[in-house]
């Protein structure tokens, strides 16, 4: 029968058992030198005999704990305070293949006794040795490690603890290792067959249900898959498609006043309700970025902007909700742009993730950053109007071109406001031409005239944001006119 390894209870065992006899040797030693103290007024020959009486005692007490150490089948290795080693024992100097060596500094333990990250031909970090760790007063463990011999590779697991002196630095820092080469192994054999056994089990069993929680079925419909085992990584397509990113307005400031327990029931009891406004439309998830959402529709346009809109208009019933029970409301923000992209997997051989890859999708991202600015939470790109069955059965109003981030060109913006309030609805529909009009003034730069409509138009409508930014810039590129 194979010896039963040591458990980690009897490797702290040992080393307290190793602490305990230092520091009675400590306690020893100081005694006898009260005793040297208290009979210093004697004769030489009675101060030479208790000298000599002290340094036998010390001496049997080291005789007596080396002697325990090199019986231990448990690899023991003392460093002293300058990272020096100062002590291995037999056991130690098997699984290394060598004992003390004169090192100059603690940085060169690991290459010196060859001490690797387990599995790779890189050398272990010296500064996250537990050994080295109890040098700086801790006491850590790792099994991470692999001693390299030059007929073999030995695991091992370390345990390090510090040794203080009086004064309570660190005087040694002793660490306890063992070969766990045959626990390793066992452990890849019953990873090994726990991995087969999965696999048959996936070969039995139709886990597309199950991974379409994580991968789209829509998105392995477009790579042309019904199951998520078929997929490979590198799967792409190219579509024609229309791209929805949704953020919730200053969530960060919001997400400081909760825990993080309270932070993940607000985010999913949000993204709970805000999926059916998507899914309803045709519309997929494609990842939840935080608190944002991105969101894929490949049929037509008007899904984006139909799925838009009912988020925002579940937004309006959740916020009912939670000023019953006490909690702010809360404001999104949703961008909208449509254009050709490319869909697929990305990443290695132990991870890969469905991605989508396009200048679309960053622009619909910035559109979504415009909508902070002009105080609207809807707006959509030009390309996105064009691909509107019927614009007319929409709400929509210009709102400004733009350069966003990392587009050389400028981008038209359009609001929807199909979601806005009943009256705020009705007030900008009934300001349509007098704003569209005074849009028109600014883009021939007559900005008084365009300045009394936009004048017009809050008057009939005070909370108009656009409508009072542009008010603002007519009355600026004025005066910067009339400084010219």
């Amino acid at each position: 029968m194979l010896e039963e390894e040591p458990s980690r209870e009897h490797l702290l065992l040992e080393i307290e058992r190793l602490r305990q006899q230092v520091e009675d040797l400590k306690e020893e030693k100081a005694d006898l030198e009260i005793l040297l103290e208290t009979t210093a007024e004697h004769s030489d020959t009675i101060e030479t005999e208790l000298r000599y009486r002290a340094l036998e005692a010390v001496r049997e007490g080291e005789i007596k704990l080396a002697k325990f150490l090199e019986a231990i089948p448990i690899g023991v290795a003392v460093l002293d305070a300058r990272g020096r080693p100062y002590y291995v024992n037999h056991a130690g100097k098997q699984l290394f293949g060598k004992g003390v060596l004169p090192l100059n500094a603690v940085e060169d333990l690991s290459e010196s006794y060859q001490i690797y990250i387990a599995g790779t031909d890189t050398i272990y970090p010296y500064e996250n040795l537990p050994i080295v760790r109890a040098l700086r007063g801790e006491s850590a463990k790792s099994d991470d490690l692999e001693i390299h011999q030059p007929d073999k590779k030995v695991s091992v697991e370390i345990l390090g603890t510090p040794i203080f002196d009086e004064g309570g630095k660190v005087a040694f820092a002793i660490a306890v290792f063992q070969d766990i080469t045959e626990r390793k192994q066992s452990e890849a054999e019953r990873h090994l067959k726990l991995n087969k056994s999965l696999e048959s089990l996936a070969a039995e069993l139709d886990l597309t249900d199950a991974y379409g929680r994580f991968v789209p079925h829509q998105f392995l419909h477009l790579l042309g898959y019904e199951s998520i085992i078929d997929v490979n990584l590198g799967d792409q397509v190219q579509q024609e498609m229309s791209v929805l990113f949704a953020d919730i307005r200053d969530f960060t400031a919001l997400s400081e006043t909760l825990t993080p327990e309270e932070n993940f029931k607000f985010i999913n009891a949000y993204l709970s309700r805000m999926e059916p406004a998507i899914t309803s439309n045709n519309g997929f998830i494609d990842k939840y970025i935080g608190d944002a959402i991105m969101a894929l529709f490949s049929d037509c346009a008007d899904d984006a902007v139909k799925a838009g809109i009912a988020m925002l208009n579940t937004l309006t019933n959740y916020n009912e909700h939670r000023q019953k029970v006490g909690y702010i409301p809360i404001q999104i923000g949703i961008g909208i742009n449509s254009g050709s992209l490319m869909l697929g997997t990305v990443g290695g051989k132990s991870r890969m993730d469905s991605t989508v890859i396009s200048d679309a999708v960053n622009l619909a991202s910035r559109i979504e950053g415009l909508t902070k600015d002009y105080g609207v939470p809807l707006l959509i790109s030009q390309q996105t109007l064009e691909r509107l069955r019927n614009p007319a059965d929409y709400a929509i109003r210009i709102v400004d071109k733009v350069q966003v981030k990392g587009k050389s060109q400028y981008v038209v913006v359009y609001e929807v406001f199909d979601a806005d309030p009943p009256e705020i609805r009705s007030a900008k529909l009934a300001n349509l031409p007098v704003y569209t009009e005074a849009m028109l003034l600014c883009d021939r730069k007559e900005f008084r005239e365009a300045g009394k409509l936009f004048e017009e138009c809050l008057r009939k409508n005070p909370s108009d944001p656009v409508a009072r930014i542009y008010l603002k810039r007519c009355r600026d590129w004025r005066s910067l006119l009339k400084g010219i």
